[in-house]
């Protein structure tokens, strides 16, 4: 028999929190059948190990060929559900009715064409890390379904409202698969999925947020690597929606200003390594903003201002 859900991860040097996930995975309690389809680029840190372990169908795809819409899309190709539950090899699912929570949106109405899940913060995620996440709607506490509307519909809203009308998050969600053969995912650097939620919806299907299914999920990372993804998010939130959050140089420079103190604060506020905490966050505060910026701006401008690598 084929199984109802697939899930699909795509997968390098994955580690500790990969192992986490396919246990937790492992655990979870539902009345269907499921299976993992993994996609791995390039491990060499005993991932591929764990995936057979978990006895995954694993597909290769060269590290240099990685891209956020058409790996999926391979992995995809593979799957023999009806659902597919897209994971991150870093997000572990909370709980062993994750994955029952996730699907029931789309096992109970048949025009939901897409659901994702809550993402909490690790226990030992910093002040700073937890204050970003908190802001985006894959944080909220209340589920919500997202009616279909035309384009027109959505061109009348303002940027940051089609945004949020079109969020979703791949860090852990679950599409329809006949949807999905319909609206294949784009060959994009960044945000595939907001630019899925965009389609879909406007093609006169709904999206489901589904609070109840809940992954551990957060990174504290660099930086240069912050800069280079804010930059690319922000390309894509212009081009999709027209949206702008640091339109100008003056804009820029209002939002270091405000930045810096609140990062200040959120440092101050940690049980330990205040100093280093401070650093990175001083660091951050121009980096987010800078790469708001300049991604918008490239949008607009049809040209790169920043070269990018690994995000």
């Amino acid at each position: 028999m084929n199984p109802l859900v697939s899930i699909v991860l795509p997968t390098r040097n994955g580690g500790d929190r990969l192992r986490a996930a396919l246990d937790s995975i492992a655990e979870q309690e539902t009345p269907f059948a499921w299976e993992i389809v993994a996609v791995d680029s390039g491990s060499t840190d005993g991932t591929i190990a764990a995936l057979r372990g978990s006895g995954a169908t694993i597909l290769a795809v060269p590290p240099e060929a990685f891209n956020h819409g058409t790996t999926r899309n391979e992995a995809l190709a593979h799957a023999r559900g009806e659902l597919a539950v897209l994971l991150v090899q870093d997000a572990v699912p909370v709980g062993t009715r994750w994955l029952s929570s996730l699907v029931a949106p789309l096992l109970d109405d048949v025009a939901v064409a897409g659901a994702f899940a809550r993402q909490q913060p690790w226990p030992d995620a910093s002040r700073l890390t937890s204050h970003y996440l908190s802001r985006w709607v894959a944080c909220a506490p209340v589920a919500e379904t997202r009616a279909p509307l035309t384009p027109a519909q959505l061109d009348a809203l303002c940027p940051a409202e089609r945004h949020r009308t079109c969020a979703f998050d791949n860090v852990c969600s679950c599409i329809r698969m006949s949807v999905w053969r319909r609206h294949p995912f784009r060959h994009v650097a960044i945000a595939e999925d907001l630019q899925w939620a965009k389609e879909v919806l406007t093609a006169g299907y709904r999206l489901a947020y589904v609070p109840s299914a809940a992954v551990w999920h957060s990174h504290e990372r660099s930086v240069r690597y912050e800069l280079q993804r804010t930059y690319r998010v922000h390309q894509q939130l212009q081009a999709l929606f027209g949206l702008a959050t640091v339109p100008t140089l003056p804009a820029l420079l209002r939002a270091v200003c405000t930045t810096v103190p609140t990062h200040w604060r959120l440092a101050a506020a940690e049980p330990r390594g205040r100093a280093r905490a401070a650093v990175r966050g001083t660091g951050l505060a121009v980096a987010l903003p800078l790469g708001q910026y300049l991604g918008a701006r490239s949008a607009r401008d049809g040209r790169e201002w920043l070269r990018t690598t690994g995000v």
